[in-house]
């Protein structure tokens, strides 16, 4: 079944109303009329089943018919800070973890990171990746839309790492700890942050920063992945061991 995702404003008690593209897609492009049924999310947890009652050139009005108690998200909230790939690898990771279950994307620049942009390319990524992730979050039938942050540099991000129950680096070298002896650490409910480092790594020095600064460093397993994949990697493990119901 169709799933869109509208503002929590266009969702009331009773009623649902589709706009713009989405309300063009599903007249123009699914071809649906009065009666069929879609699912609607507000990006906020509430999930409805509905069905059309009518629509315009721009919109579409629809009544809930029920609530719905889906449970697509993981059971802990996941950041994701990766730093910027050449490319549009980019696009890919958003889409991939975004069907993963993260809760945040963070982009952001470290001493190896190649990407360079300027403020114009920036929101224009921005409106890209947020479009990707919402097309990616109807997909895997989620509540939420993950949140695409602005670009951070180092800094930044270790002081939003803070916020995290479980603040992790992963790192390819010496002295970390595998994933899963550290994940137990996060209770159910609680906060995860995992940064990924650039195509070349992370510097030795930006690791030992992290770790004075309160970040657990992890391995992921015993290869080493390209960036675009160590995050898929950190995903799946965390949602092996939070989703074992």
């Amino acid at each position: 079944m169709q799933r869109y995702f509208v503002k929590p404003e266009q969702m009331s008690s009773h009623t649902v109303v589709i706009e713009g593209d989405d309300a063009a897609h599903l007249i123009r492009v699914m071809r649906m009329r009065k009666g069929d049924r879609i699912i609607c999310s507000n990006g906020q947890g509430r999930d409805v089943l509905a069905e059309i009652d009518s629509h315009q050139e721009q919109a579409v009005f629809a009544k809930i018919l029920e609530e719905l108690p889906i449970r697509r998200e993981l059971p802990v909230h996941v950041t994701i800070a990766q730093s910027l790939p050449k490319g549009d690898k980019m696009d890919w990771i958003i889409q991939k973890c975004t069907e993963l279950g993260a809760g945040c994307i963070i982009p952001f620049t470290s001493a190896r990171t190649v990407v360079q942009w300027n403020e114009q390319k920036i929101r224009k990524r921005l409106g890209r990746w947020q479009r990707i992730a919402k097309e990616a979050a109807e997909q895997a039938q989620r509540s939420f839309i993950p949140v695409i942050t602005t670009p951070m540099n180092w800094n930044e991000l270790i002081a939003k790492s803070r916020e995290a129950d479980l603040a992790m680096i992963a790192y390819e070298g010496e002295g970390t700890v595998p994933l899963s002896q550290v994940l137990p650490a996060c209770p159910p409910g609680g906060k995860i942050f995992l940064a990924i480092g650039p195509e070349g790594g992370f510097e030795l020095e930006e690791v030992q920063r992290s770790v004075t600064c309160g970040m657990k460093a992890v391995s992921l397993g015993r290869r080493i992945l390209r960036t675009e994949t160590a995050s898929l990697y950190g995903l799946a493990a965390i949602s092996y061991h939070f989703e074992q119901d």
